[in-house]
Parts: C-alpha cells; structure tokens; sequence
C-alpha cells in the first residue's frame, strides 16, 4: 500500500478505469463470440447484423484507446471473413 497521497489518489483511479476498460472488452468479446456463433449455424442474415453491432463496438473502443486500432482492424477482418465463408 502506498504512503504517498497522491499515489493512493492514482491507485483508485487506475482500478476503477481497469473496471470500466474490463467491462467494454467483455462486451466486445460477446459480440464476437455471437458473430461467430451464428455463422457456424449458417445464419447469414442475422451474423450481417451481429456483424454490424460488433464493427460498431470495436471502432468505439479503439477510438476510446480502450484496443489498439489495429487490434480493432485484426478483429474486424477477421469476423468479416468469417460472415463472407457463410454459404
């Protein structure tokens, strides 16, 4: 534990915006995992849409510096990929 006031202050901080940061990359990996899950069901027009939400939450995060961009980039060619397999 720290002694110094302003390091306790940053500690506090630091663990609440690890919280905030952990909560967007679950719901991140959720939208994933649903994207990947209907196209291995073969459902085309619902993993489109599945796709559009998760696109959408990863260009928000990267810009919010939660990712890196081109870890978004990866992770969105990636699922784009997989939805464009679907027969």
């Amino acid at each position: 534990m720290p002694n110094i006031k302003s390091q306790i202050k940053r500690d506090l901080t630091n663990e609440k915006a690890r919280q905030h940061n952990a909560s967007f990359k679950s719901e991140v990996r959720t939208a994933c995992k649903k994207v990947e899950t209907l196209a291995a069901e073969g459902k085309k027009d619902e993993a489109k849409e599945a796709l559009k939400a998760a696109v959408s939450l990863l260009d928000k995060i990267a810009q919010e510096g939660i990712i890196k961009q081109n870890n978004a980039d990866r992770k969105k060619a990636h699922l784009e990929s997989v939805v464009a397999k679907i027969a």
